[in-house]
């Protein structure tokens, strides 16, 4: 995994994130392939397609999770409305137990996934939470590392984008929903692939601008809500993931 800063976007300048960036925080030991699924915006399939692709390949045995940036005045401890300082309660993450709560780390578990997580971080604090995220993976990967085989991580996030280049990153696109996310702009060149859920319109509204140049040349796959997973991105991820090497975490 190697630690960055996006072109192109605004970043922490923190002590703390350029530590993590350098990779000092922990040794880098553990041997892992990264698939990143982000999207534009919310309710346009991400944590479905997470879902899908965990069934499609289940001997990979996969740690799955989900990363959530709170807003102001929610609490990354439990997700909910919260009192507590700025500076409290900046991160939290949780191992998923029980496939049957109906949460989207229940719904990876469900799926086939060998370990699910949640990390939780207030808005623009994520790099805080990264210790705990390379710590949980690290704990997670079991046996695995003895093997010589890399851990197979699959994770809902835009914004990790900022810190780490995965082996694979799919971005998911519906042009029938207006919002466009900065953090879903700020890396879209950086995309594998793309998994339209609607056609493009021959017309961008403002908030869509420029898009169509930026998935110029990257492979689109397309698939509405609720369709079967394309037998060629299920293709495109077993020979571009799967037939990549582990990085170092």
């Amino acid at each position: 995994m190697i630690f960055e800063g996006g072109a192109g976007c605004a970043h922490d300048t923190r002590p703390d994130v350029r530590k993590w960036s350098a990779g000092s925080l922990m040794p880098q030991t553990l041997k892992s392939r990264i698939l990143v699924v982000g999207g534009h915006t919310r309710s346009i399939g991400k944590t479905a397609l997470i879902v899908e692709l965990i069934r499609a390949f289940p001997e990979a045995a996969w740690t799955a999770g989900k990363i959530t940036q709170f807003g102001h005045g929610v609490c990354s401890r439990g997700g909910a409305a919260c009192d507590c300082a700025p500076d409290e309660h900046t991160v939290a993450l949780d191992w998923e137990s029980d496939a049957s709560t109906g949460t989207d780390s229940a719904r990876f578990l469900e799926a086939g996934a060998r370990r699910s997580l949640w990390l939780r971080t207030k808005q623009g604090r994520l790099a805080e939470g990264l210790p705990l995220l390379r710590k949980a993976l690290a704990e997670g990967s079991g046996g695995m590392q003895s093997s010589g085989a890399p851990q197979n991580v699959i994770l809902e996030s835009n914004s990790l984008l900022q810190f780490v280049r995965p082996n694979l990153y799919l971005v998911v696109l519906d042009p029938e929903e207006a919002d466009f996310k900065e953090s879903a702009r700020c890396y879209l060149d950086r995309a594998n692939a793309c998994v339209l859920r609607r056609p493009l319109n021959a017309r961008e509204s403002a908030s869509w601008s420029g898009v169509s140049r930026l998935l110029t040349g990257r492979p689109i796959f397309h698939q509405q809500a609720d369709a079967p997973l394309p037998g060629g991105l299920v293709a495109f991820v077993q020979e571009r993931f799967f037939g990549t090497a582990g990085i170092l975490l």
